[in-house]
């Protein structure tokens, strides 16, 4: 049997994601990057539910970005709140009906379908095997891996519950179990 190209096959499931997920959109009038955008939201915490944050997550302009956090908000799908500390920053968040068309634009069914393939072929530890990939794409582009926080080296465990060791700031559970942009693997 003939080897395949790993850049191939990483290609092709791209290729397949952003197809479902075009038609996904196209389905609610949505673009890709409005989709994107409210995953995102849905999965960030609270050091990185900001405009820069995801512009910086998403590879994009902070013009594009903040022409469809405009039209995002128009819609009612996202709300921009002020940092209590600092009236400057802007945190962003997921409103009901923002949650609501992510959950229907989200296409699973793919996805549910190749898992129970996966298991089938007993190919059991697919999460680390795909983990693994994306760590070794991201450190190959040099990139921020916005990992989950309780993966970060910075966590710590305290008798008080969850720390950021980089910010000395306690962490709720939901924080810890998000992605952050300040993520440094361990």
């Amino acid at each position: 049997m003939e080897k395949v190209d790993v850049f191939d096959l990483i290609e092709r499931m791209s290729a397949l994601m952003r197809s479902e997920e075009r038609k996904k959109c196209t389905e609610l009038g949505l673009q890709p990057v409005h989709l994107q955008v409210l995953d995102y939201l849905s999965r960030c915490n609270r050091y990185s539910d900001t405009p820069a944050a995801l512009t910086n997550y998403l590879g994009m302009t902070r013009g594009t970005v903040s022409q469809t956090l405009l039209l995002l908000a128009k819609k009612g799908f996202i709300k921009k709140t002020a940092d209590a500390a600092d009236r400057r920053m802007v945190h962003l968040a997921l409103l009901p009906e923002g949650e609501a068309t992510l959950k229907n634009a989200r296409s699973s069914e793919l996805f549910n379908q190749a898992s129970v393939i996966l298991k089938e072929n007993n190919f059991l530890n697919q999460e680390e095997v795909f983990t693994k990939a994306l760590l070794a794409l991201q450190k190959a582009n040099q990139s921020q891996s916005f990992g989950l926080c309780k993966t970060c080296r910075y966590f710590t465990k305290s008798s008080e519950g969850f720390i950021c060791g980089l910010t000395h700031e306690p962490l709720s559970q939901s924080d810890s179990e998000k992605i952050c942009q300040e993520h440094t693997t361990v």
